[in-house]
């Protein structure tokens, strides 16, 4: 999953992203509101971990203009305002958790697992094109019945083809979205794990569903047969 977390403290961002990257998420940081903003409304986020006492835009603020364009999007604030006051305040503009400064960073882990289950259920647990099906709760993904081994990367790069079957995707998408880097015109990281894909996906079928796009990227075809 993709995560944004939206806090000025350069150490605690840095503690709270190497605790989900070791999860396997990706995750980017915005060290003031208007770039959580703008981050968040801009990009395709599974969570959001956002603080309240932000520069340049206020945390709130922040929470009401992301919820007017994100609705669905989990939000978690992360705030040292410990008061009744603030944690209903926050509720009811959007946010869907509210955790207290100092906390525990398996709290804060479990509660983002329990949030993005819901958002994974409540939208699509199971992704499925053609005969190809990937079931994001239980980790598991078969083609015409056949299941399919897959690494945490190569899960997670389909999942994203999916996700977007139909449309076509650049290398500099795929490499943001999957790897959380900026795209280099000099790697080769996503023809290579695409191939892989189409080892374990396509190898064997009569249609196969990842196209390349020549002169863009790749795309997994939504229906009918893949050319």
């Amino acid at each position: 999953m993709r995560i944004l977390i939206v806090e000025d403290d350069a150490a605690l961002s840095g503690f709270i992203k190497k605790g989900l990257e070791a999860e396997h998420h990706a995750v980017d940081v915005a060290s003031d509101g208007e770039q959580g903003r703008s981050m968040a409304i801009g990009i395709d986020y599974d969570l959001a971990v956002l603080d309240l006492n932000l520069p340049v835009m206020d945390g709130l603020a922040v929470l009401k203009s992301v919820r007017q364009r994100k609705r669905s999007m989990p939000i978690i604030i992360l705030t040292a305002r410990s008061r009744v006051e603030d944690r209903v305040q926050c509720l009811d503009l959007g946010a869907d958790d509210y955790l207290v400064k100092p906390f525990s960073f398996l709290e804060l882990s479990a509660r983002s697992r329990a949030l993005l289950r819901r958002s994974q259920l409540s939208s699509e647990s199971v992704l499925t094109v053609l005969d190809l099906s990937l079931d994001r709760v239980e980790r598991k993904v078969q083609r015409g019945g056949r299941p399919i081994e897959l690494t945490v990367k190569e899960f997670a790069l389909l999942e994203y083809l999916m996700r977007n079957a139909g449309r076509r995707l650049t290398r500099a998408m795929i490499i943001e979205h999957v790897w959380n880097l900026t795209f280099d015109s000099a790697t080769n990281i996503v023809d290579v794990y695409i191939n892989y894909l189409r080892r374990k996906v396509d190898d064997g079928s009569a249609a196969p569903l990842i196209q390349t796009v020549r002169g863009v990227g790749y795309q997994l075809a939504a229906c009918g047969r893949a050319e």
